[in-house]
């Protein structure tokens, strides 16, 4: 069973849709900005797509800000990808490559940050 991903885009002035089952392009759409969308649109959206194609979609959804994302109600405020039985929500940052700021005048952390980035997490 080839797999259903769909990519979405939402920008300040329209947001870009793109739907490939497997291999092939089956569906590119652009859309009118998140802000003017109806809440439910993007989720209704999705799960039309999973059910034409009898599988759940696997959704990559490109920001620049949480914001967006959570005009499209796909993700929540803390930037975190939604999921139904229908599609699976992974959130990926455009713009934020930059390391984020850090807190200054609270000492020298540099010792702890070599610790976590050796440690790697559980």
């Amino acid at each position: 069973m080839e797999k259903l991903t769909v990519v979405i885009q939402p920008e300040l002035g329209q947001t870009r849709l793109l739907a490939r089952c497997g291999t092939e392009e089956v569906l590119k759409a652009v859309l009118t900005a998140p802000a003017q969308a109806h809440r439910r649109a993007a989720p209704t959206l999705l799960e039309g797509l999973a059910l034409w194609y009898q599988r759940p979609a696997g959704v990559v959804l490109c920001l620049d800000q949480v914001r967006d994302g959570a005009t499209l109600a796909l993700c929540d405020d803390f930037g975190f990808g939604g999921h139904t039985l229908h599609y699976h929500v992974e959130v990926r940052r455009l713009r934020s490559q930059i390391s984020p700021p850090r807190l200054a005048g609270v000492g020298d952390f540099r010792a702890l940050r070599r610790a976590a980035a050796r440690w790697g997490g559980p």
